[in-house]
């Protein structure tokens, strides 16, 4: 891929596992950029949904595993399989807008002085497939526009760093294949400066099945009392949930059988739910004006359940590191080469 002189070399690395349905769309975004990329880097997690065949449609570089490892060590593969300077980091279910490499390198390169820089989710999904996921995206949102600025934690959707950072701060936990990002930041952070840019913009294809996207969060939210507390109590990190909004959600469905004893104390379900509603103020403003009232009640109905799963994952998380004081520590996976073509 050809560029001046003076422009940067940026790799772009993308771990897919089967994501045929958005593969086509993120590359397409990715070779449309206003500042194209030096090279594509396409790391492939062992696939079977025929995504490999798609990344080879494109002029771009696939790294094929021999086996699913997780997110990690594709990223990792990614990496090694790159020449650039700068590394520009996304997942295979996101499109960039078209600008989001320029103002990355823009923001790597200001007076702010960031050593590291990642950018925000679109609030509107990547591929409409209705209102479960337009929930999960203007939250997303919303989450990262209020942290915009300095912060001490990255997320890798639209994420740029130079490659001597990466070299020094080392490679990604492959034992991880949750909440990489969490403990990445907390290294990532001990040395370097991160940036949250509102300018570097993507948009993602999340979970748009309610039942699945409630199983998902309980199942990670187990690894929340584990692992992410001791990651997490840092000043600046980001908290795309309110403590209280989950508290009070799940606060609501504990005293719901009180109103089976007493028609009185149905004041206490009534209550915490008014909380919790009261929680994220400026959530639901910016819903509201986004979408209007009809979709407001929708989304605070999804949110409500979400925070709900949350909660019931952290507790049964909590229990079960109680019982077994290994549990959410990350066991590590066997190693394995990967092949490129």
């Amino acid at each position: 891929m050809e560029t001046s002189v003076n422009a940067p070399r940026v790799s772009v690395i993308i771990p897919n596992y089967n994501y045929a349905k958005t593969l086509e769309a993120c590359l397409e975004s990715v070779f449309s950029q206003t500042l194209p990329p030096y090279e594509v880097i396409v790391s492939d997690d062992a696939s079977t949904d025929g995504s490999p065949e798609i990344a080879e449609r494109f002029p771009c570089r696939l790294v094929r595993a021999p086996r699913n490892r997780g997110v990690s060590a594709a990223r990792n593969a990614g990496v090694a399989a790159s020449t650039g300077d700068i590394l520009f980091f996304m997942d295979s279910d996101q499109a960039l807008a078209s600008d989001a490499i320029e103002q990355a390198v823009k923001a790597l390169r200001d007076e702010a002085g960031y050593d590291c820089v990642h950018g925000v989710i679109a609030p509107e999904p990547m591929i409409d497939d209705g209102p479960v996921e337009w929930v999960m995206t203007m939250l997303a949102h919303f989450a990262r526009m209020r942290a915009a600025g300095p912060t001490v934690t990255v997320y890798f959707q639209a994420a740029a760093m130079h490659r001597s950072v990466f070299e020094d701060v080392g490679p990604f936990d492959e034992s991880l294949r949750d909440f990489e990002d969490v403990e990445y930041s907390e290294r990532l952070s001990a040395k370097y400066r991160i940036g949250l840019s509102d300018k570097v913009v993507v948009y993602h294809d999340d979970e748009d099945r309610l039942p699945d996207l409630l199983s998902e969060q309980y199942r990670r939210s187990q690894l929340m009392i584990p692992f992410v507390a001791a990651h997490r109590n840092r000043p600046g990190a980001l908290r795309p949930n309110s403590t209280l909004g989950v508290a009070m959600a799940s606060l609501t469905v504990a005293t719901l059988p009180a109103f089976l004893v007493s028609r009185k104390l149905a004041a206490l379900p009534l209550l915490s739910a008014t909380v919790f509603a009261c929680s994220n103020p400026g959530l639901y403003r910016f819903v509201l004006r986004r979408r209007g009232p009809r979709f407001l009640g929708r989304f605070a109905g999804i949110h409500f359940l979400l925070n709900v799963a949350i909660a019931a994952g952290a507790a049964a998380g909590g229990l079960r590191s109680l019982r077994d004081p290994d549990f959410g520590r990350p066991a590590v996976r066997g190693g394995g080469s990967a092949t490129s073509s």
